[in-house]
């Protein structure tokens, strides 16, 4: 059912947006501007993305099917598909609410209410679907249904729902997030981009690690991991808390003490190799929690990622990360410590890119963030694995994190248990019970 799985990440992205106007809805009836530019990036997100793909895409093929085979679903969808064709009606109308807002025509209570209106019936659309139409769908449609189905979402090719839209998607919530408060979003004046994607390329084993084993005193934190990436794969790397994803990718950084095993990178065994010598081979990480250097100016944190990086190629490259987080080149003098805690994940990655990696190691890059910037962050990810740079991937967010992987290993207790591609661990029910509240 690989539809239901887009239809939900996209109500996860609605969800997500939606939360954000209700808090920038508070922070207005506090006081706080109408930031015009914000808000027409979200309603342009809506309108394009919403009511022009998600919900056609719905009607044309799930609610058509799922018409014909339950009697009892008639009602529910006349109801959703009303919303359907209202909704692009009653967003220009909030959008010329907002602008008026925005030139003092309206007050702040007043656009904070119709804010939290227009949120209020599309939050209730996403549990009417999730929690009704969904369900039944997975109970009355037929296998025939699901293939037409199925083809139809996973159209690479078809110009509404294939690759290029949705890049054209991710581009628009990217400016979505950089327009954003700080304290949903990035805060920036300008969107920025994420740059133009050629097309990814795979070959050779990577990295191969057989056997590793890593102790803390007496505790053995891995267990004889074994895995493997490709070359312009991604990988994930799925568990709960305590299993030992931080400390493998530390492991491998070279920074944790490896007990037993080994690791091959690009053909070479570096097993025994310092860590700063590892990086120099190009495996530069983000580490958990950020780990930026507080003091320090974005601009010197960036520098520093790039310490190993010809001197003339790093003016250029710390350019393409302004140009995809402009956030950091509008506070490039500021101290990192100043940064929200978006920001400073920005800063983390931009930070391991500018060591140009062959392996970029990702742990946890959505910890603790805004619901806003967590599908930023994957995006940027979906950016870097479409130029074909091989990544592994740490991650909690076991849906987020499989569903864009080409393969995927669940680590449980220093052990992995489970490994498949991304799609055929989200379908696993072991792990759709453990991991993903299914």
């Amino acid at each position: 059912m690989d539809a239901l799985n887009i239809i939900s990440q996209d109500h996860s992205n609605m969800w997500r947006l939606a939360i954000t106007i209700d808090h920038v809805a508070t922070d207005i009836e506090q006081g706080a501007p109408v930031e015009s530019a914000f808000f027409n990036a979200a309603f342009d997100y809506i309108d394009q993305f919403v009511d022009r793909f998600h919900h056609p895409k719905e009607d044309d093929y799930l609610f058509r099917l799922l018409r014909l085979r339950s009697a009892e679903a008639a009602d529910i969808l006349d109801q959703l598909q009303l919303e359907h064709r209202e909704g692009p009606d009653n967003l220009a109308a909030l959008r010329a609410r907002v602008n008026a807002a925005a030139a003092g025509q309206v007050s702040g209570a007043q656009i904070a209410t119709d804010l939290r209106n227009y949120t209020a019936i599309l939050k209730n659309h996403i549990r009417t679907e999730e929690k009704t139409v969904l369900p039944l769908a997975r109970n009355s449609l037929i296998a025939s249904d699901w293939a037409e189905i199925n083809q139809a979402f996973l159209d690479n090719s078809d110009p509404v729902f294939g690759e290029k839209a949705q890049a054209e998607f991710r581009q628009l919530y990217h400016r979505v997030v950089s327009l954003a408060p700080e304290s949903v979003g990035l805060g920036g004046h300008s969107e920025g981009t994420l740059q133009p994607l050629p097309e990814r390329t795979k070959n050779e084993v990577q990295l191969r690690v057989e056997g590793m084993e890593s102790c803390y005193g007496r505790i053995k934190a891995l267990k004889g991991i074994s895995l493997e990436v490709r070359r312009g794969e991604t990988v994930a790397l799925v568990g709960a808390n305590g299993a030992g994803k931080t400390t493998f990718l530390r492991t491998l950084s070279g920074v944790q003490p490896m007990s037993a095993g080994s690791i091959h990178f690009k053909g070479q065994d570096i097993s025994k190799m310092r860590s700063d010598k590892r990086m120099r081979l190009g495996i530069c990480q983000s580490p958990e929690g950020r780990q930026v250097f507080g003091p320090l100016s974005i601009e010197d944190n960036l520098r520093l990622g790039a310490y190993t990086q010809p001197r003339d190629q790093v003016d250029g490259d710390m350019e393409k990360i302004f140009t995809m987080f402009p956030i950091l080149k509008e506070k490039r003098a500021l101290p990192a410590g100043t940064l929200s805690g978006g920001q400073q994940q920005m800063l983390a990655i931009g930070r391991a890119l500018m060591g140009r990696p062959s392996l970029l190691l990702l742990d946890e890059p959505s910890m603790g963030l805004a619901p806003l910037l967590v599908e930023e962050v994957f995006n940027v990810i979906k950016m870097l694995k479409s130029k074909g740079m091989t990544i592994l991937l740490v991650e909690q967010n076991a849906f987020a994190a499989l569903a864009i992987a080409d393969r995927g290993y669940v680590l449980e207790t220093g052990t992995v248990t489970l490994t498949g591609t991304g799609q055929e661990l989200i379908s696993n029910e072991q792990v759709r019970a453990a991991y993903l509240g299914m």
